[in-house]
């Protein structure tokens, strides 16, 4: 409306939208895609680029009234000016839309969050590509019409052409200067991109956290039990906690074979509203884990579900985590000892627990059974009595209506609270007498493993490791360089480095496959689009123009290299490709214009034609390039302002998106020109049209 000043067309190019989004919920529907953050996100961040090809159908039928109002029919015009536009602009969005194939390939938990998102972009382009070349033309047919406004009168189109005209007359006489600028910005972008770490994914703020220390192995549930009840009073004095729940130990469930020296502790918080001015998640953290400190206490700081998540997927509920493997637990609990030592000096360490894998203690019963035979006792007599007055038996059920509960049998605590007691325990025989323990068995306390794990078929010790003010690649890769050099593993047991580094990992080699493979198929659509390979390359530059503006605005902003942000990137090659195409349809257009009319005059074609060609095709268009450019800004811009549930991940999918179409429009409109200009002119001889 602002650009066109005619309200009917922009009615059509708005007409696009919902009817698009509304394709995309019916195959979504069909599909079993529930709306959700992320289904919703891939239609939120399409928006802009859905409506590109009908802004651009539009501005150029607006062209052709503008010229040929009242010599040609009103149809044909809107018939011709389709047919210019429509087949590039048809392709353009059908890159956009293979250009999330990548998305499809990714596995796991990546896989499942960004599957949904990929879908819901893909079905939304579809549907626009789809109305772009069927309902689009139609309506310009019927609601284009009546009295259009001049573009020259309009003085924002008029700005736009004294802003863009002196440069492009500039670039035109400096193509090689130009050229090699845009490559030293493109050589430069290196280093922010160097400065970047590195996350699986950025941290889900879940409105929760959880508190999950570890103790070392052998504490008594006497002091479990203590040390929950002061973790619980400590945190709940914070004005931000609502309330605390806390669990030592497992439950009654094979689901949850939690040991009795994990802490699991969930603080529920109250609205950030309520909460101290300046307080935020990581500073209450901070002053959380501050506040802690206990002997023996590990902290750990993370969230409810994702802990749930990950400890599911790679057993490790920190961002970080080592696992040893080998076969002899002494050895690797020796080696996990080790690398503890040298990862608590690695800048960035909050907090590392080695497992103890042979700490755990036991209370041995060797049975003399020679003294056993001498009573007439069995060893199962004997073990009976261990069972029963010890460990406890169940004895019976009692059945109160529908509920059924066991009644378990065993001596008192003060019974079997310490090693004396349990040595009186007293074995009835066949005789009739009560005979001390200690009289048939010898007790000690001994130390084994608490509990065993094992991957691939082989043992593992783990090691646990919380960071802070870091980003988890930067981390890996600093700490696997300080073990490296300071511990010797021994020949026949490796580490492997797990939690989200694992995840990183995996998507990361996956990409590295299928990202190359989607930018082969953008290019033989191109291809296929304007049949010739120069033009095809020359509109694939704009993407690296593309990830300089992405790349730096990612920078400035903070954000680390993630699977989110790559998922923006991977939106921008394929809207950044559109801009390309959309600023060679008006170059190529212009130059067979000028081949046309030097045929018709049987005149050869001059340099100076040729950049007068460029200067019009670039500077007499650049209304519908800023219009387009426009639109998905405009359809970005929310999400970078949003916040609440899901805001972080969106708006590292939509960073390297605004960043990267502020640079590929700048270059695009500047470079473009001066590369096609230049392929013109060196091929003048050729292109004679005689």
């Amino acid at each position: 409306m602002v650009f066109l000043l005619h309200f009917r067309s922009a009615f059509v190019a708005i007409f696009t939208l919902p009817v698009g989004i509304l394709i995309a919920f019916i195959i979504m529907h069909y599909q079993g895609i529930n709306a959700n953050i992320m289904s919703l996100g891939g239609i939120a961040i399409a928006i802009g680029a859905m409506i590109d090809a009908a802004i651009v159908m539009i501005e150029n039928a607006h062209k052709h009234l503008e010229r040929d109002a009242g010599k040609k029919d009103h149809w044909q015009i809107i018939m011709e000016a389709s047919k210019q536009v429509g087949p590039p602009l048809f392709f353009s969005l059908l890159i956009i839309t293979l250009s999330f194939i990548p998305v499809f390939t990714l596995q796991a938990q990546e896989g499942r969050l960004f599957k949904p998102l990929a879908f819901t972009k893909t079905y939304s382009m579809a549907g626009a590509a789809f109305l772009s070349i069927t309902i689009v033309p139609v309506l310009m047919g019927y609601l284009v019409r009546g009295k259009i406004a001049p573009e020259r009168s309009n003085p924002l189109n008029m700005l736009l052409i004294f802003l863009y005209k002196p440069v492009i007359w500039l670039v035109l006489r400096a193509k090689l200067f130009t050229i090699a600028a845009a490559i030293v910005i493109l050589i430069a972008t290196i280093i922010p991109y160097q400065r970047l770490g590195s996350e699986f994914m950025p941290t889900l703020y879940e409105g929760d956290l959880l508190y999950m220390p570890t103790t070392l192995p052998g504490i008594s549930i006497t002091k479990a039990r203590e040390i929950l009840q002061q973790t619980d009073k400590i945190i709940k004095t914070f004005p931000e906690v609502h309330h605390v729940l806390g669990k030592i130990g497992r439950a009654e469930t094979a689901t949850d074979p939690a040991p009795l020296m994990m802490v699991e502790t969930v603080i529920t918080l109250k609205p950030e509203s309520e909460w101290r001015p300046g307080m935020t998640p990581d500073k209450l953290v901070s002053e959380m884990d501050a506040a802690i400190k206990f002997p023996g206490l590990t902290n750990a700081w993370t969230m409810p579900i994702k802990t749930r998540v990950d400890m599911l997927s790679t057993g490790i509920k920190t961002p970080v985590g080592i696992k040893v493997m080998g076969a002899d637990l002494k050895l690797l609990e020796d080696i996990g000892k080790e690398i503890e030592t040298v990862i608590r000096g690695v800048p960035g360490t909050l907090s590392v627990y080695a497992e103890r894998t042979g700490q755990g203690y036991y209370f041995d019963y060797r049975i003399k059974r020679e003294e056993a035979a001498r009573y007439g006792l069995t060893v199962d007599d004997i073990q009976d009595v261990i069972l029963s007055a010890v460990g406890g038996m169940t004895i019976t059920t009692t059945v109160e209506g529908l509920e059924r509960y066991p009644v378990n049998l065993r001596y008192s605590r003060e019974f079997r609270d310490d090693m004396t007691k349990l040595q009186r325990i007293l074995i009835p025989t066949p005789r009739g007498e009560h005979i001390p323990i200690t009289q048939v068995a010898d007790i000690k306390i001994v130390t084994g493993p608490d509990s065993l794990k094992s991957e691939d078929a082989r043992l593992n010790a783990w090691i646990y490791i919380d960071i802070k003010d870091i980003d988890v690649g930067t981390y890996v890769e600093r700490a696997k360089k300080a073990v490296a050099e300071k511990i010797k593993i021994p020949v026949g047991y490796s580490i492997v480095w797990s939690g989200q580094y694992e995840y990183m990992v995996r998507a990361k080699e996956r990409l590295k496959i299928v990202v190359p493979m989607t930018i082969g198929i953008i290019f033989l659509l191109l291809y296929f689009n304007f049949k010739n390979v120069t033009e095809s390359l020359i509109v694939m530059l704009s993407v690296p123009f593309a990830l300089v503006g992405g790349v730096w605005f990612i920078y400035y902003l903070g954000y680390n290299l993630s699977v989110a942000v790559g998922v923006g990137f991977i939106a921008l090659a394929g809207v950044a490709a559109e801009t390309g195409v959309v600023m060679l349809i008006y170059l190529d257009y212009a130059y067979h214009e000028l081949r046309v009319k030097s045929e018709e005059l049987r005149v050869k074609i001059t340099k100076k034609e040729i950049y007068d060609a460029v200067m019009f095709g670039a500077v007499e268009r650049v209304r519908p390039k800023m219009m387009t450019v426009t639109a998905i800004m405009a359809g970005l811009l929310p999400i970078m302002w949003g916040t609440g549930t899901g805001s972080e991940v969106m708006k590292r999918i939509a960073a390297p998106m605004v960043g990267g179409m502020v640079s590929s429009t700048i270059l695009t409109l500047i470079v473009i020109p001066a590369i096609y200009a230049m392929i013109k002119e060196r091929n003048l001889k050729k292109d004679q049209p005689f």
